[in-house]
Parts: structure tokens; sequence; C-alpha cells
């Protein structure tokens, strides 16, 4: 039985987000520059988003550039974000051809105008696909999204708009940039690091993370049946016991 076989269609997690780690590690391996490994890394996110959309996951994230990534070198940032624009334009096709809908999250004013006119043109295009939701997190940092939130509440609270009493998890939802997205079951990192580094830390409350030693470049999808299977077999308890989930 091939690992594809091993996965039960019916205990899918919904919404998979992937630390894509070890571009920088992997091009060192081989003798090359850093840009070399965010380049060969462009093969295995084409690879993950077409395998979660064949095998019925309905959301991926994956981390692509955070708020930090901005103190790397210029000549590191300036081949991610060309990388980015190739790579949108080359996809658009393909996001079309299968149903994807491109979403993106973070501080996107802080990107390069090509970039960012680039990725709201290939958002606009796929708004009404419904198969899956790519989204991709961009110059994105966990406690400035919080941050944010917060000061957005604390307006509203101000003005009237809303009560402190009726603020709840649903209220914070609604103002966070994944608001309408799940929250993760499943958080895959690359590369060996076994920490967050700052992603999505209110939507990963109860997911599960699967840290693999498999460089981002290298990260096929049998790697993410991999990933799908150990968290197919892990018992979700959300804190109830396990005679209360029988």
């Amino acid at each position: 039985m091939n690992l594809r076989e091993s996965i039960q269609p019916n205990k899918l997690p919904k919404h998979i987000a992937i630390i894509m780690d070890g571009n920088g590690r992997w091009a060192k391996q081989k003798g090359m520059i850093r840009a070399f490994g965010h380049e060969n890394g462009t093969k295995a996110v084409k690879e993950a988003v077409e395998c979660c959309a064949e095998l019925g996951v309905e959301n991926l994230t994956l981390y692509a550039f955070s708020t930090e990534n901005w103190n790397r070198p210029k000549l590191e940032v300036d081949t991610l974000m060309k990388l980015l624009v190739n790579s949108l334009k080359k996809e658009i096709k393909t996001l079309q051809e299968n149903n994807i809908k491109l979403s993106a999250i973070g501080c996107l004013n802080n990107l390069p105008q090509k970039v960012y006119a680039e990725l709201q043109e290939v958002i606009e295009q796929t708004k009404s696909n419904s198969r899956m939701t790519l989204t991709l997190a961009l110059s994105y940092g966990s406690r400035e999204e919080l941050l944010n939130t917060v000061k957005e509440i604390s307006i509203k609270v101000k003005n009237n708009i809303i009560s402190p009493e009726k603020i709840d998890e649903s209220i914070i939802n609604e103002h966070l940039y994944t608001h309408g997205l799940p929250d993760v079951d499943l958080l895959i990192r690359t590369s060996g690091e076994q920490r967050i580094s700052n992603f999505l830390l209110w939507q990963i409350a109860y997911a599960e993370l699967y840290f693999t030693s498999v460089l981002w470049p290298d990260f096929t999808k049998e790697h993410l049946y991999e990933a799908i299977i150990e968290y197919q077999k892990r018992e979700r308890r959300f804190g109830k016991t396990s005679e209360q989930l029988s």
C-alpha cells in the first residue's frame, strides 16, 4: 500500500499551515548562495499546493515571509520578492485550473508596489474559486496581528460599537487577518527546527504540531502524506478525556 492509500479521507485536516524552513541551509549544502535555495523552494510550494487540492484539504496557509525577514540581506529580500512576483504570474493558470482561491495575510502595504499589485491581481482573479483556499503569510507576524486586533477592538469599544461584555473568541477571530478561515488543525515545520517563530499563535491553539528534518526544497508529496498520516493517528481531545471522546 502506498502512502496516499493510507490516508483516511474522512479525517483530513481542514486547515494545514506550513513553516517552510531550510532553503538557505539546502543551498549552503550545495555550495550555492541562499537565493538558489529559495528558487528551488518554489517547486516544493507547487507540490504541496497540488497535493492538498488533490486530497481535498480545504485550507492551506504558507509562511512565505515574516516581518522579521525584512532584516535579512537586501539581495536575499530582493530575490524573494522577485520570486514571489514571478511565481504569481506563472501559477495563476494552475490556480484557475484547480479552482484554488488565493488569499494573503500580513502587513501587505509593506510589500514593494509591484509585488502588492501582482498579488492583488491574482487574488481578484481567483476570488470565486472554491475547491481550496491558499493563503500566503507575507510580511506577517502573529504578535503584530494580535496587537492590531486589540487596537481595532479597543477603538470600537471606545466608540460604543462593541461593549466590553460582548468581547469573546468570535469577536477576536473577526478582527484577525485570518477572519473567515478555520483554526489550524495541522502545523508542519521543515528543516528540523522545533519552534513556532511568531506564526499564527492564536490560530494554532489546538493544532497538532509536526516537525520534520527534511529541508523545504526537498519536501515532496510523500513527506506531506507522512505528516497527514501522523496527524490522523493522534487523538485530538480539546481538553476532554479519551473516555469522553469515545
